[in-house]
C-alpha cells in the first residue's frame, strides 16, 4: 500500500467518473484520493459511492470543489493530477497544469485509447468542437436515417450525473414518466426529451461499461450523443464532429474539441445560412490543415417557431440554452435569430430581475449578457428561473431550450418555442454516408 501512487481527478460530473470506471477502478497500484468539481454549480461536496467505486473503495471517494487542490495535495502530498472535462481553450487547461506543477504534481490527460470502450454492436459517434456547435440535432439526423432502414438505434448520452450517483449508475429513458421518476434536471430533460418524442430509448448515467451491456442486448446500433466537446466513451466505428463557423477557429482553441476535429471521419460544417463566408472559409481551411482525409458535410439548422405572429414588435425576452452561452460562450443562440426573423421590437435584458442562483450564474458568465439561459441543475435554480421570467418586463418570451419549460414551470406570460432540426446542403448528405457505413458493415 505505501507504493501506490496518490491520483486526483480534475472534472465535472462525467469525464472524471468515466476514466476512473475504465482506468483505476481496478488498479490496486493507485489510490483516488479525491475528485474534483466544477464548472456544473452544486456538485461538489458529494461522494462518489462505493457501489460504483468497487471493492477497492469500501467508503467511496470523496467529490471536493477543485479550489480545494492546494488543501488535498497539503493532505496526501504530490499526486498525480488528472484533468478530465471538457470544452475549455487550450491556455485554460495549461494554467491547470502550471497549478498543478507548482503544487508538486504531475498533470496528465487520458486519451481515447485508453478511455474509449469497445462495442460488440457498430457505433455511431456525433461530437462537436465545442458546445452549442448543433450534435443534438445533428444525433437527432442520423437516428432518423438509420431508423428509416429498418435498424433498432438505442442512443447513449454523455453523463449528467447531478444527483444521488448511486440511483445514475445505469439510466434508461424510454417516457417523459422516466425523466420525472429520476428527477431530471432541464440540462438533462434538453438532451432526452427531444429523442423520446421521436420514440428512441435513450440511456445515460455514470458506469458506461455496464450501461454498454444493456444497450447491446437491444440495439443493432449505438448512437453516441456527445456532451459538450468531449470525445466519445465508445469506440465509434464512424465519428461525426459538428463544428460551428459562428466561432471559427474554436476547433484549433479548445480542448477536447481540437482531438474530435482531428479525429473526425466527417466533419460537418453547421449553420451556414446564418454565418458568414470567411467563417465557413475559415473552417475549411482547418479540416485542410488538421484532417484533410475527413469527409465535409456542409449544413443548416433552420428554426421552427411556433406562433410567430406573437413576436412581431413585441418586447421580447429570449432563453437560450444554459450550456451553450456558459462555458459555450456564444452570445446568441436559435432565440435571438427567431426574435430578428419575426420582428421584435427589442430584446429585453434579464439581468434586473434575477434572482437567488440565477444571478450566480450572470456573475459567473458575465458576457452572457442580454440573454437568459435556461438554467436548472436544482429545484431552486429552476424556480429562480421561473420567478426571473415572471417579473421580467417583457410581451413575450422566445423559449429556444429543446424542452418545454410549461412541463416544469408556470409563466405569467406568452411564450413561443423554438425548434431546429439539421438540414444538409449539397452533396456528401447524410443519408450517403450512413449507407455506405451499413453497407461495408452489412446492416
Amino acid at each position: 500500500m505505501a507504493t501506490q501512487s496518490k491520483i486526483v481527478i480534475l472534472g465535472a460530473g462525467g469525464r472524471d467518473f468515466h476514466n476512473f470506471n475504465t482506468v483505476y477502478r481496478g488498479d490496486n497500484s493507485v489510490r483516488v484520493v479525491a475528485f474534483t468539481a466544477t464548472q456544473i454549480p452544486n456538485i461538489e461536496n458529494r461522494r462518489y459511492p462505493a457501489s460504483l467505486a468497487g471493492p477497492l473503495y469500501p467508503e467511496g471517494i470523496p467529490i471536493r470543489p477543485e479550489a480545494d487542490l492546494p488543501a488535498i495535495v497539503a493532505e496526501n502530498g504530490p499526486l498525480n493530477v488528472i484533468f478530465a472535462y471538457s470544452d475549455v481553450s487550450h491556455e485554460y487547461v495549461m494554467h491547470r497544469a502550471s497549478w498543478a506543477m507548482a503544487l508538486g504534481c504531475n498533470f496528465t490527460l487520458l486519451g481515447p485509447s485508453a478511455t474509449a470502450i469497445p462495442s460488440r454492436i457498430p457505433v455511431v459517434a456525433v461530437c462537436a468542437v465545442r458546445t452549442g456547435a448543433g450534435k443534438s440535432q445533428t444525433s437527432r439526423r442520423v437516428v432518423e436515417l438509420l431508423t428509416a432502414r429498418g435498424l433498432k438505434v438505442v442512443v447513449v448520452r454523455h453523463p449528467m450525473p447531478y444527483g444521488e450517483l448511486e440511483r445514475q449508475g445505469v439510466q434508461r429513458f424510454a417516457t417523459f414518466d422516466d425523466l420525472v421518476k429520476a428527477d431530471c434536471t432541464i440540462e438533462e430533460r434538453e438532451e432526452y426529451e427531444p429523442h423520446l418524442e421521436r420514440g428512441s430509448i435513450v440511456f445515460a448515467g455514470v458506469d458506461y461499461g455496464a450501461i454498454l451491456a444493456e444497450v447491446e442486448k437491444e440495439a443493432q446500433v449505438l448512437l453516441w450523443d456527445g456532451g459538450n466537446n468531449d470525445f466519445p466513451f465508445y469506440k465509434p466505428d464512424l465519428h461525426l464532429v459538428v463544428a460551428d463557423p459562428h466561432r471559427p477557429g474554436h476547433e484549433q482553441r479548445y480542448h477536447p474539441g481540437e482531438t474530435n476535429f482531428r479525429m473526425a471521419d466527417v466533419v460537418i460544417i453547421n449553420k451556414e445560412t446564418t454565418a458568414d463566408y470567411a467563417g465557413i472559409r475559415q473552417v475549411e481551411e482547418s479540416i485542410a490543415a488538421l484532417n484533410p482525409k475527413a469527409q465535409v458535410v456542409h449544413a443548416a439548422s433552420p428554426i421552427f417557431v411556433d406562433k410567430p405572429e406573437l413576436i412581431r414588435g413585441k418586447r421580447a425576452l429570449v432563453i437560450e440554452d444554459g450550456p451553450t452561452l456558459t462555458h459555450g460562450e456564444m452570445t446568441y443562440g436559435a432565440g435571438v435569430i427567431a426574435a430578428q426573423q419575426f420582428g421584435a421590437s427589442t430584446l429585453v435584458d434579464p439581468r434586473p430581475w434575477v434572482t437567488g442562483e440565477m444571478a450566480g450564474t450572470f456573475r459567473n458568465y458575465p458576457k452572457i449578457g442580454t440573454l437568459l439561459p435556461a438554467m436548472g441543475y436544482s429545484p431552486a435554480q429552476i424556480k429562480d428561473m421561473e420567478s426571473t421570467i415572471n417579473a421580467a418586463e417583457c410581451d413575450v418570451v422566445i423559449i429556444a431550450t429543446p424542452i418545454d419549460l410549461g412541463r416544469l414551470m408556470t409563466l405569467n406570460k406568452p411564450s413561443v418555442r423554438v425548434r431546429y432540426e439539421l438540414e444538409e446542403i449539397g452533396r456528401p448528405k447524410l443519408v450517403d454516408i450512413l449507407n455506405d457505413f451499413c453497407a461495408a458493415r452489412g446492416l
